[in-house]
């Protein structure tokens, strides 16, 4: 796959910047970066929006230097590991969706993988009960980190040209020199210290400190400025061999963790064929299992499409109640069906058939909800909030298009730092069925095809997406959210599809989830649904403080980039020129 070479308009760009240092306030980075927080903009040719100013900023830097798309959305990658690490990582995974100028399109899979020593009953005690809490926190719920390999391959496929060490040129600024914290990271910082004491009070970290965290406090980390180093020196094997997987090896020796050597050296990020489908005139690219993200998606858009939702109204009624009926049995679809395909023959053929789609569709009634299947237990506790993951979207001035979610599950991951290497690990594991029909945190239950098996990718739920209209590029897209992020992404959509929202009007409008199980219509703070109708239709309706933090790019009539972070995070950030 080849990319068209790009030509940038530096003075266009030069002049916006100075319009939006302006208008906005700049906070000045350590590293002598000046940047503004800005939610949404409109670019005349290149765009970059993830969550954090500092990441939007190293993908517009590596798009100047000459750098695609693809190259920026690495370089985004690993300046989000050091300024965003409760998501941003190296300790974790993701996938990546990419459409070319050329209209060509490849997904790349990089999610973790379960240890060789992992066991489908190893978080079970000895009456087959799960255990609570073991597969979210500390060095046993740890996957094989699939982050480093997943940049490298997306570079080595994809890139331009420009070496990988210069993509991770940003991020060695960040790390080395420190950069001003956001309100928001402070906050979590703080939140998270009893946690990060639990299992890092021994390291030198410098997460760890005897006074509050603060707004503008400096963040150093020269621990993982060196293994990002290490990295830059030798790509993938600096990560997966010598100091750095000495340093894994041994934080999992003092923690009883399972990743050995050889799980280190047998991780490979894998290409897979991007699923493809139609909605009216669009054509949705998005990413197959392990994430379910793709066919559900896809099962909810083909459930919906024959409907006139424009017609029904946007949160009225009629469209409520349609949307969840149809995100009811895509959900209930993933619990029995998804896993790693490597694995368990999953079904997509029949999943996304458009007869079957139907067929899941025919016993719904506009006149009453249908009840969940209530034969596997769900939670019917509410789900907590939860934006641990991140996601990236860029679009580069020969108009190929990335999509790129990101993850270390919960926040900051397992909450252990590898000593010596700076960095958090992954709490992946939590996303494997422990045991069939009991949910995981975010009230998920699976079942056979998602059980943990050694060398298995878990299940995901990152949704990362680019669509067509009428042939063209229309739009990249993706949310954090964990259970959420598919109907987010959905919902987005069909807000500009359906509903004639402009992008920043369709990422703003508040949202509502459900899941199959627990039985409930989760809704936003305010939601301005018909709620008195729902419950009518037997609907329960449950508040939830939000829903998702999609992070968009659409391109416009006139051809200009309709760039928007979500309102719902104050450190979504977009930048381009």
């Amino acid at each position: 796959m080849t990319y068209t070479n790009l030509h940038f308009q530096y003075l266009a760009g030069i002049i916006f910047t100075a319009l939006i240092l302006t208008q906005f306030g700049c906070q000045k980075a350590a590293s002598g970066v000046d940047y503004a927080t800005q939610q949404q903009a409109v670019f005349d040719s290149a765009a970059v929006v993830t969550a954090h100013p500092l990441a939007s900023e190293a993908g517009k830097e590596i798009l100047r230097a000459g750098g695609n798309a693809v190259d920026a959305a690495v370089a985004a990658q690993f300046a989000l590991a050091v300024v965003c690490p409760r998501a941003g990582n190296l300790g974790g995974g993701g996938f990546m969706v990419i459409r070319t100028a050329a209209g060509e399109s490849a997904a790349l899979d990089y999610r973790e993988k379960a240890p060789a020593a992992a066991t489908a009953d190893m978080y079970l005690d000895s009456l087959g009960n799960v255990i609570d809490g073991i597969s979210r926190d500390g060095h046993l719920s740890v996957g094989v980190p699939g982050t480093v390999a997943g940049m490298a391959t997306a570079h080595r496929h994809y890139g331009s040209g420009i070496s990988f060490g210069d993509l991770l040129q940003p991020a060695l600024r960040y790390a080395r020199q420190g950069f001003r914290i956001t309100a928001a990271e402070a906050e979590r910082l703080n939140t998270y210290k009893e946690d990060f004491l639990k299992y890092n009070a021994e390291k030198n970290t410098p997460f760890l400190k005897k006074a509050e965290w603060k707004t503008g406090d400096l963040l150093v980390q020269k621990d993982l400025a060196a293994t990002l180093e290490r990295i830059e020196k030798s790509g993938a094997a600096g990560f997966y061999q010598g100091k750095t997987a000495d340093l894994i090896l041994a934080e999992m020796q003092s923690g009883n963790g399972l990743i050995t050597q050889a799980d280190l050296d047998n991780y490979a990020a894998k290409q897979r064929k991007p699923l493809i489908g139609d909605y009216k005139n669009y054509r949705i690219i998005s990413m197959p299992p392990p994430s379910s993200g793709g066919v559900a998606l896809m099962q909810i858009l083909e459930a919906v499409e024959d409907y006139p939702l424009a017609d029904y109204g946007f949160n009225s009624a009629e469209a409520t109640h349609l949307i969840v009926e149809a995100e009811r049995r895509a959900y209930a679809d993933r619990a029995e069906f998804l896993g790693d395909s490597d694995f368990y023959p999953v079904p997509l053929d029949t999943l996304l058939d458009p007869e079957y789609v139907r067929g899941r569709m025919s016993d719904f009634s506009a006149t009453r909800a249908t009840p969940s299947d209530s034969i596997l237990a769900g939670n019917k506790n509410l789900l907590p909030e939860s934006f641990e993951t991140t996601h990236t979207s860029v679009i580069d001035a020969a108009g190929n298009a990335v999509s790129v979610t990101t993850t270390l599950n919960l926040n900051y991951g397992s909450k252990v730092i590898v000593n010596g290497a700076g960095f958090f690990l992954n709490d992946e594991m939590d996303d494997f069925s422990a045991k069939p029909g009991v949910p995981n945190y975010f009230g998920l239950v699976g079942a056979e095809a998602n059980k943990i098996e050694p060398g298995k990718r878990m299940l995901s739920s990152m949704t990362p997406t680019i669509i067509e209209k009428d042939g063209e590029l229309f739009m990249t897209l993706g949310s954090p959210g964990g259970s959420t992020i598919i109907t987010s992404v959905f919902q987005v959509f069909i807000n500009v599809a359906e509903f004639d929202m402009t992008l920043p009007e369709a990422i703003a409008a508040k949202r509502f989830h459900h899941q199959w199980l627990p039985n409930v219509v989760m809704t936003e703070t305010d939601t301005p649904l018909d709620t008195v109708a729902l419950k009518q239709l037997g609907h329960e309706i449950a508040p939830n403080k939000r829903l998702g933090l999609v992070k968009a790019i659409m391109v416009t009539e006139d051809g200009k980039l309709s760039t928007v972070g979500d309102p719902r995070n104050p450190d979504d950030d977009v930048s381009g020129f």
